[in-house]
């Protein structure tokens, strides 16, 4: 038996929020996570605020990935967040962003409580060891 069998799997929600129809990168990332052995659930499109937090609370994930390339961020983000802190599981997930996040943008996001942003260019290696490295310990 390996070390990493004796390791809890870390279970992933990969959301895609507001009216952004383009899935591919979640679905790359989603592939990327199973490949790297964690337990993936994938929202489908056009999920609203509230829905993805309702599945991220329901399937008490460890990681909350979402991807947006609308432009919606500082507004879809803000309010998934809120609605996270609202169930107490703000502290408990490690929530992601990928998409097209400028610059300017990313330090508010992260003072509201996204752990990490991926932008176009960055590796699938270096987004599940991110991930490997930041998700919440839990018994």
């Amino acid at each position: 038996m390996s070390a990493d069998a004796d390791q809890r799997t870390i279970r992933c929600l990969v959301a895609k929020v507001g009216l952004d129809g383009h899935d591919r990168g979640a679905h790359v990332i989603a592939r990327a996570f199973r490949d790297a052995g964690f337990e993936v659930i994938y929202s489908g499109l056009h999920r609203s605020p509230d829905e993805v937090v309702q599945a991220a609370v329901q399937e008490d994930v460890d990681v909350l990935g979402i991807s947006i390339l609308s432009g919606a961020h500082n507004t879809l983000v803000p309010k998934i967040l809120a609605g996270l802190d609202e169930y107490d599981a703000l502290d408990d997930t490690l929530v992601v962003v990928g998409g097209i996040i400028p610059e300017d943008d990313r330090p508010k996001l992260k003072e509201a409580g996204v752990g990490g942003i991926f932008g176009p260019g960055a590796s699938m290696e270096e987004a599940v060891e991110f991930v490997r490295e930041n998700a919440p310990q839990r018994d």
